[in-house]
C-alpha cells in the first residue's frame, strides 16, 4: 500500500469515528502530502478575504469564502463559485481557520455532487492556547507548511 492510499485510509476511517458526512478528516501535514503527491487534488481555503490578507494562505489553494466579512453571513454562492473552480471528480481538501466552516463547506460540496471532500483538522491557524491565541496549538502554520502573507 502506498502512501497516499495509507493517508487516505486513515483520513476515511476518521471521518467514520467522528461521524463526518463527507469522505475524510486530514491533518494539515497529510493534506500537504495528498496535494504534493495526488494529481488533481485541490485545496480550497473557504476564509474571508480579510483572514487571506492579515493571517495568510497556502500558495495555490483556490479561494472561495464561505462567509463574508464583516457578519459573517454565508455566501449564498458558495456551491456556484466551487463549480467554476473545481470539478465534481476532484479530490477536495477545505480548509478554514481551525476546521469549522470548512467542515460546514465539506458537508456542503458533498451533498452538492462532490464524491471526494476532505477536512484539514486543525485548519491554518489551529486551536486556541489558554491564553486565548491560535498559532500555537495545530494548524497550517505550526505545521510549518508553506505559506505566505500579503
Amino acid at each position: 500500500m502506498g502512501k497516499i492510499t495509507a493517508i487516505l485510509q486513515a483520513a476515511q476511517q476518521r471521518a467514520k469515528e467522528m461521524n463526518l458526512s463527507y469522505e475524510g478528516a486530514l491533518y494539515p501535514g497529510e493534506a500537504y502530502e495528498i496535494l504534493q503527491s495526488a494529481p488533481g487534488a485541490k485545496l480550497v481555503d473557504v476564509r474571508t478575504r480579510a483572514e487571506l490578507d492579515w493571517v495568510g494562505r497556502a500558495p495555490g489553494a483556490v479561494e472561495i469564502e464561505w462567509a463574508t466579512y464583516p457578519g459573517m453571513r454565508q455566501n449564498p454562492h458558495f456551491i456556484a463559485q466551487l463549480e467554476q473552480q473545481i470539478d465534481k471528480e476532484a479530490l477536495v481538501i477545505f480548509i478554514c481557520r481551525s476546521g469549522v466552516r470548512s467542515n460546514a463547506a465539506a458537508a456542503l460540496a458533498t451533498r452538492s455532487g462532490y464524491s471526494d471532500c476532505y477536512n484539514v483538522l486543525e485548519g491554518f491557524e489551529g486551536e486556541k492556547n489558554a491564553e486565548g491565541h491560535r498559532n500555537t496549538l495545530g494548524g497550517w502554520r505550526v505545521s510549518e507548511l508553506p505559506w505566505e502573507q500579503s
